[in-house]
């Protein structure tokens, strides 16, 4: 039996490729009492095609505490409950982590699986340096503010790594050029999916390439910290 009793599994789900998704997250998934989900509509889509059908309780930024309670309650009661996001690791840029530390505060046992995320392959196929790295998720969609986290990043010697829109990615690439400089960096968009592409090269030549295109999917940005910018200025 891969689940016991009275604790809080996280789950992560496919990012694109259904064949992602592990054994023991399947197994998870069909032995939990319930699933609580960022989007039932999404998470319910995905179970009917594991053909699994499950009770789905939607957390949000504005009821996770109502939700922490619900799930705690479950627990005490000696239920198991599932915890995934819309895709890959449940708390990566989502209100998941809200349950998480309500979990904790409440002394609650939690289970973490390991599995799909876009951070890792889109950093491992950057061919920048993956020994340190910094996630800094999703800047602002404002032009001050993120020049202004820009200015915060720039002395790092991490390797950066942003989640963006694709409606934003232009203008989020010419701020980094403007603040960090002309560094290598890397556009990976729809891991794991049909048209999963990886644009490589200086913020310049990547913003170049992508001018006159719409750019879709979901995109993670890789660019080189400041030591790299400094070798490839020597």
């Amino acid at each position: 039996m891969t689940v016991q009793p009275g604790k809080i599994y996280l789950v992560p789900t496919p990012i694109g490729n259904m064949g992602d998704i592990t054994n023991r997250a399947v197994e998870v998934l069909e032995e939990v009492a319930a699933v609580a989900c960022e989007d039932t509509r999404v998470t319910g889509s995905l179970l009917k095609k594991l053909g699994l059908k499950k009770k789905l309780i939607s957390y949000h930024d504005f009821n996770e505490a109502e939700r922490a309670a619900q799930l705690a309650q479950m627990v005490a009661e000696g239920q198991s409950v599932a915890v995934a996001t819309d895709a890959g690791s449940p708390g990566i840029s989502d209100p998941a982590y809200r349950i998480v530390r309500a979990a904790i505060e409440l002394d609650l046992e939690i289970v973490a699986l390991p599995g799909p995320c876009a951070i890792v392959p889109a950093v491992t196929a950057s061919g920048l340096p993956t020994d340190r790295f910094f996630f800094e998720g999703f800047l602002s969609n404002k032009s001050a503010a993120r020049k202004r986290r820009l200015q915060q990043l720039e002395s790092l010697e991490h390797t950066l790594v942003f989640y963006e829109s694709p409606h934003r990615v232009q203008k989020a690439l010419a701020d980094m050029q403007e603040v960090l400089g002309d560094r290598q960096a890397c556009l990976a968009r729809e891991i794991s999916k049909k048209f999963e592409q990886y644009i490589r090269g200086n913020i310049s030549a990547i913003i170049e390439q992508i001018r006159d295109r719409k750019v879709k999917g979901e995109i993670v940005l890789v660019v080189a910290g400041r030591s790299e910018r400094s070798k490839s200025d020597d």
